[in-house]
């Protein structure tokens, strides 16, 4: 062959005859391996396939549709009844019940079953939420018999019988059908207490080891409770205030104080004061505190800097969370909670005046200072009205910053003589309200008598310290079940998580078993921890850790009680209180959404029923169903929260059975739990 070859006209059939070994061809073109051989289509062999199938299988028979057809008819129906139906004009009354019966009838039969048929047939048992569950039940059950194929008989008996008209059938049926009631459901209520008397209730599990149902309260509760949980033989024969006597008869008696008043008042700087002067406060601390706040150059704040301990709170010079510490008298052991005044932290001042017995008022006597704490929207009046809201009867008032008014006696009987009033309408009774005239800064009359000319001329009262020393112990419930509010949670440092908070009633000893929260599931209580010291025992009015086993820490949150499993806590979503309101820009109206309070829970709620305005002194009812609640109104309430709760009724427990309605940062109103739903 030439080099060069004229390759565009070449035949390549003629140049490459005879010559097999060309790439890309293979040797033997029939040579196929099996591998590859199934994955090759070989249109003869689906031919020969089909055939063959078609030739053994002659009848075959097309898919019914009609069936499908039938039941997507029926459906798109009942979905154009459901949505062109329009609720029929009924009073506010009839209004309830329907939208009630209807909830509770969604709840046990879903939504298989049309609105118009729900309404119809409420409207016609009127309201009986048991017969028209069973009517609606039973028809369900009627159309499913009629759907199965059954071998017809024929004769003049059934011919009569299908001719007469469908309703006729339904209101009078001669067969009597197999009447299927709510005790067949396998769980009937989902929220709701249905009002069958017979229906039993199935345990819900609520936890890991704790299958308790959690819309069972009240008696029933303690019942299925004690049934359930068992404890151990020492806890459960235990003599509460036998065990007080042993173990407390020779201590102190214990009180809490919480410190409250309008932001800027001086309760830190008067109680770090306090604090350095009663000695539980070394010299050392108290200079080195003096020298930081120097280089801040915010010197008058050295003795707040003894309870305001995060930098935040020092370099805002503001209290933003409870501070806590305590002195001792000569006949007391006083636990200090110094409360934020700034009305953003409000909450936290909650949570700290729920763990209160007593409390101090702390007042500014600088000209404006105090009026603009004591008029509408300040905190002085807010305060006040908290901790009397939260059973606090005692009060001390201390008119602080004297000094810069020259002591004058005139400022200190006009201060008095405003809060006198005020504090009279609030409920404190004149003789648990004491008036104390001091200076924070300069520790004048707070450990010992009116050193000051200035005061000494015109004041011949008790110092603070004695004023706290007097303050009465309030009994304590040691012989009730336990209950205790958690108020923090935090990861210990041996095994498993601690919570803290402040035991209301009951006694705690360690290695009880303990139920949880409205999930009530069960812990065992492994550390009790006081003042930094271990305890075996623990009583009402102490505010302890405690270290649990046996429950996961995503299961207890802030506001949780911890309760007795012999006689357990009600869990509930909707009560009735009796409340004051307070001041409110818009009255308060059915399905008023707010922030309920409740120990240190915070809790968004509804007040969904205005049952009655009543009298606040004699208690009558002045006017059932009032459609709105404005200033300074008493009124009886239900309340309706998100998720279930723990609560008490306030004649059961009157430490918690108290709650606070809050709206956009204001206190609305107060009130206390009468009855459970």
């Amino acid at each position: 062959m030439s080099r060069h070859r004229i390759v565009r006209g070449m035949d390549y059939n003629d140049e490459y005859d005879g010559y097999d070994d060309v790439y890309g061809h293979s040797v033997d073109d029939d040579c196929v391996s099996p591998t590859d051989q199934q994955w090759l289509y070989d249109r003869a062999r689906g031919q020969q396939s089909m055939s063959a199938f078609i030739s053994k299988n002659k009848d075959i028979q097309e898919e019914a549709e009609d069936g499908d057809d039938d039941e997507d008819e029926a459906y798109q129906k009942a979905r154009r009844d459901s949505e062109s139906f329009q609720m029929p004009e009924l009073d506010e009354m009839d209004q309830a019940k329907l939208s009630s019966c209807i909830d509770e009838v969604r709840s046990v039969v879903g939504d298989a079953v049309s609105e118009r048929r729900i309404v119809e047939t409420s409207m016609r048992f009127d309201y009986n939420i048991q017969k028209v569950l069973d009517e609606i039940l039973n028809e369900e059950t009627n159309k499913k018999e009629e759907k199965r194929p059954l071998k017809p008989k024929l004769n003049a008996t059934t011919t009569a019988t299908t001719t007469k008209p469908i309703t006729a059938a339904l209101t009078t049926p001669k067969p009597t059908p197999t009447k299927i009631t709510l005790s067949s459901q396998k769980d009937p209520r989902r929220g709701f207490d249905i009002a069958s008397p017979k229906a039993p209730s199935s345990p819900v599990a609520s936890g890991r080891n704790t299958p308790v149902d959690g819309n069972v309260g009240g008696d029933e509760a303690i019942r299925s409770a004690t049934s359930i949980f068992k404890v151990s033989k020492d806890q459960a024969q235990r003599n509460a205030q036998h065990l007080y006597n042993q173990e407390r008869s020779s201590h102190k008696s214990h009180i809490h104080m919480i410190v409250i008043g309008h932001v800027d008042a001086g309760k830190s700087t008067l109680m770090g004061h306090l604090l350095y002067d009663t000695g539980n406060v070394s010299q050392r601390v108290m200079h080195k505190h003096e020298q930081e706040s120097k280089k801040l150059g915010k010197q008058s704040f050295m003795y707040a800097w003894v309870l305001d301990e995060t930098g935040e709170e020092r370099a805002r010079g503001i209290t933003m969370d409870v501070g806590q510490s305590r002195i001792e008298t000569k006949s007391k052991i006083v636990t200090l909670l110094d409360a934020p005044g700034h009305k953003d932290f409000i909450p936290n001042m909650i949570s700290g005046a729920t763990q209160a017995d007593v409390a101090l008022l702390v007042v500014d006597a600088t000209r404006g200072e105090f009026e603009s704490g004591f008029e509408l929207g300040g905190q002085t009046r807010e305060h006040a009205i908290l901790v009397r809201s939260l059973g606090v009867n005692q009060l001390g008032v201390v008119i602080n910053k004297l000094d810069t008014v020259g002591w004058s006696k005139e400022r200190f009987q006009e201060i008095v003589h405003k809060l006198k009033s005020f504090l009279k309408q609030a409920g404190f009774k004149e003789s648990d309200v004491s008036f104390t005239p001091c200076s924070g800064l300069t520790g004048e009359n707070l450990t010992k008598a009116a050193q000051e000319p200035g005061l000494k001329a015109w004041y011949e009262g008790p110092h603070l310290l004695d004023v706290i020393e007097h303050f009465k112990v309030p009994e304590r419930a040691i012989d009730r079940p336990l209950r205790m509010s958690v108020s923090d949670i935090y990861k210990g440092t041996g095994s498993g998580f601690c919570i803290s908070g402040r035991i209301e009633t009951g006694v705690l000893c360690l290695n009880d078993k303990v139920l949880v929260g409205a999930s009530r599931e069960q812990a065992q209580v492994k550390g009790l921890t006081m003042d930094e010291l271990t305890q075996t025992s623990v009583f009402a009015g102490d505010q302890i850790s405690v270290t649990l086993a046996g429950v996961d820490i995503n299961n207890i949150t802030v506001g949780c009680i911890i309760c007795d499993p012999q006689m357990p806590i009600p869990v509930t979503t909707r009560f009735q209180c009796r409340i004051i309101v307070f001041n409110v820009k818009v009255p308060i109206t059915m399905g008023y959404p707010v922030l309920l309070h409740h120990q240190s829970l915070i809790e968004p709620a509804v007040v969904c029923k205005l049952t009655a305005s009543i009298h606040k002194s004699t208690g009558e009812v002045v006017k059932k169903k009032p459609r709105c609640l404005g200033n300074n109104s008493c009124a009886l309430v239900e309340v309706e929260t998100s998720r279930p709760i723990c609560i008490e009724r306030y004649a059961d427990f009157k430490e918690l059975g108290r709650i606070m309605l809050r709206v956009a940062g204001v206190t609305i109103a107060a009130g206390m739990v009468t009855k459970i739903r």
